[in-house]
């Protein structure tokens, strides 16, 4: 009897086939919607790239015309895209959404300027150092556009996870480096001409003392030693000119800024605080007493570059080769230049300590400068 009930109950053939139909169709319909919504996100994280494709093709166009108005809109609407991509993509470095065309502006007027016929074209090692810079940022942009016109031949093979495609993101990675780099030492042309200023000294310090070339050329250690206190001595040689940008930048908290002048409508202005003002000072004095040891009275150049000489192979060579420099000076004009170099070494390590990032930074640039750029591989197999 039980057996009979259950039988009764069984649905009979024909309404399974309803319901298994039924659940086919929905099913379907389920996975065509899902799958078109996939594509649809694919094609819209695509669409970022091909944006790009799209402007720099423009960028290209104009350029073989010579349009240059047409050349800088596109520039700008391709900065936008590069911008967005990287805040989405660059998992390598900091992501900025912030990536504007005016840097990549400011470094080919800079690269103008470095050409013989400009109104304000760039002398001797300020010229080669600005162009490295500015070279830097507009290579690293072509770099770019290079990648996006081979892109653009296979834009199918662009992962929609935009951080898994391993030659955009190597693009991005550079191009904000460089833009970074640019922002801090191409746009502010005060920042740039501290560090053309520095790289002319250094370059003069090379042919007295060849082995900081030496240093340079191979990136020793020593090097890195050595520049903060060739940076802290060529500020406090001229503190109100010359690196005083650049150390403002790179030590704001040993800086004061001051009130406005209501007389000429000038801004704040910036001051040194005590305890810098007396390593300037102490730097002075050193610099007076070695200027009229009898020692340097033989010399062939004027006594204080003589005494400049002295102190900057002081710092290149450090306290345990220093013996041979001080051959003829009094003792009190030796303790003078040890106790400077020992204030010197102590602000040399608040100078690589209170901000790190920016000094590796600064410290990629003097390199690089001195070099003379940055070397990219073009023969590089591209990549997606």
């Amino acid at each position: 009897a039980a057996v009979a009930a259950a039988g009764a109950q069984r649905p009979a053939r024909a309404d399974v086939a309803t319901a298994l139909a039924a659940l086919d169709l929905a099913w379907a319909n389920f996975e065509c919607q899902y799958i078109s919504e996939l594509i649809a996100i694919e094609e819209r994280a695509r669409q970022q790239v091909i944006d790009a494709v799209a402007f720099a093709a423009r960028r290209r166009r104009a350029a073989a015309v010579g349009d240059g108005a047409a050349r800088a809109e596109a520039e700008r609407g391709l900065a936008g895209c590069i911008a967005h991509l990287n805040s989405v993509a660059n998992f390598k470095r900091k992501g900025r959404d912030d990536l504007g065309p005016e840097v990549l502006a400011s470094a080919v007027e800079v690269m103008q300027r470095c050409q013989g016929g400009h109104k304000d074209a760039l002398q001797g090692a300020a010229r080669e150092c600005a162009h490295t810079l500015a070279h830097d940022v507009v290579a690293s942009f072509d770099a770019f556009c290079e990648y996006l016109q081979e892109v653009g031949q296979c834009i199918e093979r662009v992962d929609p996870h935009l951080c898994n495609n391993t030659g955009l993101v190597a693009r991005l990675a550079d191009w904000e480096e460089s833009w970074e780099v640019g922002a801090r030492y191409v746009q502010q042309t005060s920042m740039l001409e501290a560090v053309c200023r520095l790289v002319a000294q250094v370059k003069a310090l090379e042919a007295v003392t060849p082995v900081l070339t030496q240093m340079c050329e191979d990136c020793d250690v020593e090097l890195f030693l050595v520049l903060p206190r060739i940076v802290l001595l060529c500020f406090l040689a001229d503190p109100q000119h010359g690196l005083a940008e650049l150390l403002k930048g790179l030590l704001p908290h040993h800086f004061i800024q001051g009130e406005g002048c209501q007389e000429t409508g000038a801004g704040p202005l910036t001051k040194m605080d005590p305890e810098f003002e007396g390593l300037v000072c102490q730097f002075r004095n050193a610099m007076q007493v070695l200027a009229v040891s009898p020692s340097l009275k033989a010399s062939r150049v004027a006594p204080e570059e003589a005494a400049w000489e002295v102190i900057m192979r002081r710092a290149i060579f450090g306290s345990s080769e220093a013996g041979d420099l001080y051959n003829g000076c009094p003792a009190p004009t030796k303790k003078a230049i040890e106790d400077m170099m020992r204030d010197v070494e102590g602000w040399s390590l608040d100078l690589q300590r209170h901000c790190p990032e920016d000094w590796n930074q600064f410290s990629a640039v003097f390199v690089q400068c001195l070099l003379g750029g940055k070397q990219r591989d073009t023969a590089a197999k591209f990549q997606v």
